[in-house]
């Protein structure tokens, strides 16, 4: 992917939390018990895996993928035409009304989907941040099932803070 460099600078956060994740994940993998928690539901863990890379690190995974589905989204913003460069004619074809015209959904001007390329980055580092203090209860020294009453809302709070911006940002003048 070829992004401008003021796309690229918004990804940078995303970059440093995978980095962070793998080297904590790194650095507490010797230490972890030998069964970690595989799912933890509104009573605590509630289910138990064997110590692998694969369950240890499935939360750093996740963000990776995430990470580069939202990179190739925000790509894909930036290079798809404008509503102020398409022809007059684009929308015959969603004259009945069924469906909108496909020129409503894309942004007016480059600077707007700069805007909306940006907004997926920050959603992403703040899935990150989400993705962080689960890592922070995945990669426990000890096999607890209780869960704090926080987790919950730590690992919430920061996806719909990211949400919120990017759907403010979408809602915008296009």
């Amino acid at each position: 992917m070829v992004m401008s460099s003021s796309v690229r600078l918004w990804l940078a956060p995303s970059a440093v939390l995978i980095t962070v994740l793998t080297l904590w994940g790194v650095l507490r993998y010797p230490h972890l018990p030998d069964r970690i928690p595989k799912h933890i539901g509104s009573d605590g863990v509630d289910a138990w895996t064997d110590r692998s890379v694969g369950s240890a690190f499935v939360l750093v995974f996740v963000y990776a993928g995430v990470t580069l589905l939202l990179t190739g989204i925000a790509e894909l913003t930036l290079r798809a035409a404008r509503r102020a460069e398409l022809p007059d004619g684009e929308a015959a074809p969603f004259a009945s009304g069924l469906l909108p015209p496909s020129s409503s959904k894309r942004p007016l001007t480059r600077a707007s989907a700069l805007r909306n390329a940006r907004a997926l980055l920050v959603l992403n580092a703040c899935i990150g941040i989400s993705l962080l203090v689960g890592c922070g209860m995945l990669w426990r020294s000890a096999p607890v099932q209780e869960v704090s009453g926080w987790l919950f809302a730590a690992m919430l709070v920061p996806i719909v803070a990211g949400t919120a911006v990017t759907v403010a940002v979408g809602a915008g003048k296009r």
